[in-house]
C-alpha cells in the first residue's frame, strides 16, 4: 500500500471514530456514520487481500527458486553426466543436454528443461543402458509440473494484489469525497 492510500485510510478511520465518539449522525443522502464504517471495513478487507496476494507471490517465487536449484544441481547434472557417457555410442547427444545458463529467465529455463526431457525420453533406452535411473525422467516431469504450479500461484497472487490495490484506490477516492462532504456539513 502506498503512502497516499495509507493516509486516506487513516483519515477515514479518524472520521469514523470522531463520528462514533460524538454520536453525530449527519443526515444527508447516504452520509453519516454508516458510510465511513462501510468504507473502512471494505478497505480493511482489501488491505488483507492485498497482503495475502503479496505473500503468495513471494512464497511461490521462493518455492520456484528451490525447484530450479534442485533441477540445476541434481537432476540435470545427473542427466548431463549420463548423456556424456552415452555420447560415446551416439555422438548426436553431444551438446543436447547442456545445462541452461544461470541467468536464463525462468520461462527460458523451463523451456530448456522441457526440451531436454523430450530428448531424454526419445533416447531413454540408450541413457538407461549407460547408467541413468529410469525414475529420473519421472522426477524431471514431476519437478517441471511443480514449477509450473508455482508460476500459476505467483500469477494468482499478483492478480489478487493488483486487484485489491485498484479497489483500494477507488475506495480512497470515495473516502476523500465523503470526508470533504462531511467536513463541509460539520463546519
Amino acid at each position: 500500500m502506498n503512502k497516499l492510500l495509507r493516509i486516506r485510510l487513516d483519515m477515514a478511520t479518524r472520521v469514523r471514530d470522531f463520528l462514533r465518539s460524538h454520536k453525530q449522525d449527519v443526515v444527508g443522502e447516504g452520509l453519516g456514520l454508516a458510510k465511513p464504517e462501510e468504507l473502512v471495513e471494505r478497505a480493511d478487507e482489501l488491505v488483507v487481500r492485498q497482503r495475502v496476494g503479496i505473500a503468495a507471490t513471494r512464497s511461490t517465487a521462493k518455492q520456484r527458486r528451490g525447484i530450479r536449484d534442485t533441477l540445476q544441481t541434481a537432476l540435470l547434472k545427473y542427466l548431463r553426466a549420463v548423456s556424456v557417457a552415452a555420447a560415446k555410442e551416439n555422438n548426436t547427444l553431444l551438446g543436447q543436454f547442456d545445462l541452461p545458463h544461470q541467468n536464463t529467465s525462468h520461462r527460458g529455463f523451463l523451456a530448456a528443461v522441457k526440451g531436454m526431457l523430450e530428448k531424454a525420453i526419445e533416447q531413454k533406452d540408450l541413457l538407461v543402458s549407460h547408467g541413468m535411473q529410469p525414475s529420473l525422467l519421472d522426477d524431471l516431469g514431476t519437478t517441471l509440473a511443480e514449477s509450473e504450479k508455482t508460476l500459476e500461484g505467483s500469477r494468482a497472487g499478483r492478480r489478487d494484489h493488483m486487484g485489491a490495490t485498484a479497489d483500494l484506490k477507488a475506495i480512497a477516492a470515495e473516502i476523500n469525497e465523503q470526508v470533504r462532504v462531511l467536513d463541509g456539513l460539520m463546519q
